[in-house]
């Protein structure tokens, strides 16, 4: 049986799905799961562009380590491939089902918050300031364990 995959998706593959993709890889590592984690953008504008340095910065200052990054887009392969891709906005739902019109394996990172309305996007902390990096880590660390379960799940 192949080994399980997650993938992290947002626009640009540079602030909220590095995030997520580097937060997954801490809390499996401490439950000892064996998941391919990665992260993607549904647009190629910042292709090849490191972590954005607030998120970085946000993500260093709560213990974690962001390692090395490159901004990529998502392929068709990437979503018939992966298990689970968890995607921060509907639009991000909508674009790879452009490519993959018949994927079931798409879901929104709030869909792992519990009590979260249905279709809530996963704050975007593009345009503001520190405090809304904070604000996307914080969901996120609600979110990650419910995706981490629902991944390992199909593990067998």
């Amino acid at each position: 049986m192949p080994r399980s995959s997650l993938q992290f998706v947002c626009w640009g593959n540079i602030c909220r799905s590095p995030m997520g993709e580097v937060m997954a890889k801490a809390l499996a590592d401490e439950r000892g799961l064996d998941i391919d984690i990665d992260s993607t953008g549904v647009s190629a504008e910042e292709s090849g562009n490191p972590l954005d340095r607030r998120a970085r910065a946000v993500l260093e200052r709560a213990g974690y380590q962001p390692g090395q990054h490159v901004a990529r887009r998502i392929t068709e392969q990437d979503i018939r491939n992966t298990t689970l891709l968890v995607a921060a906005e509907q639009i991000h739902v909508d674009r790879m089902l452009r490519l993959v019109p018949d994927a079931t394996n798409i879901r929104l990172v709030t869909d792992f918050v519990p009590g979260a309305t249905p279709g809530t996007p996963l704050p975007d902390p593009w345009y503001g300031g520190p405090e809304d990096f904070v604000d996307t880590l914080e969901v996120l660390e609600v979110a990650i364990p419910n995706i981490l379960d629902e991944v390992s799940g199909s593990l067998g």
